[in-house]
């Protein structure tokens, strides 16, 4: 990958926003020429998207958890992501070398909605769980080292 692509994901990583115009005035290119390479990365599959980043507190959803999980019967299919899906409260679900399967990331709004929360997911795919309760975050959603 050539370094001005590499320059301009870094910058779209910082700022999702930011427009055409001053993608050019950051890496000496055309307006035209950064339209071209950031629709090619696009193409690519290299940008996904663009998303908002949300301030969860403000929008009630207030505490973010670590649920680990496990089949309760290992000889079980290993579907678990695709049971789990429906459940909107279920931010990410990596699958994880260790003791457990999978590991979720889940922002709800209380520890009532958490335990809630928990019941569905042990039902769903029938699963145990280990749940870390995030206390505070002092950063996340860095940019890859580009």
């Amino acid at each position: 990958m050539e370094e001005i692509d590499r320059q301009i994901m870094g910058l779209l990583a910082d700022d999702g926003r930011m427009s055409f115009t001053d993608l050019a005035k950051q890496t000496g290119l055309s307006v035209s020429a950064v339209h071209q390479r950031v629709r090619r990365l696009q193409k690519r599959g290299v940008i996904k998207g663009f998303t908002a980043v949300l301030d969860h507190e403000r929008i009630g959803l207030p505490m973010t958890a670590f649920v680990s999980i496990k089949p309760i019967d290992p000889a079980a299919p290993d579907d678990a992501p695709e049971r789990l899906a429906h459940l909107s409260a279920i931010e990410a679900c990596h699958s994880v070398a260790g003791d457990e399967s999978y590991i979720l990331k889940v922002r709800v709004g209380s520890p009532n909605e958490l335990e809630e929360l928990l019941q569905k997911i042990r039902a769903a795919a029938n699963v145990s769980t280990r749940t870390t309760v995030v206390l505070s975050t002092p950063w996340e959603g860095r940019r890859p080292p580009l």
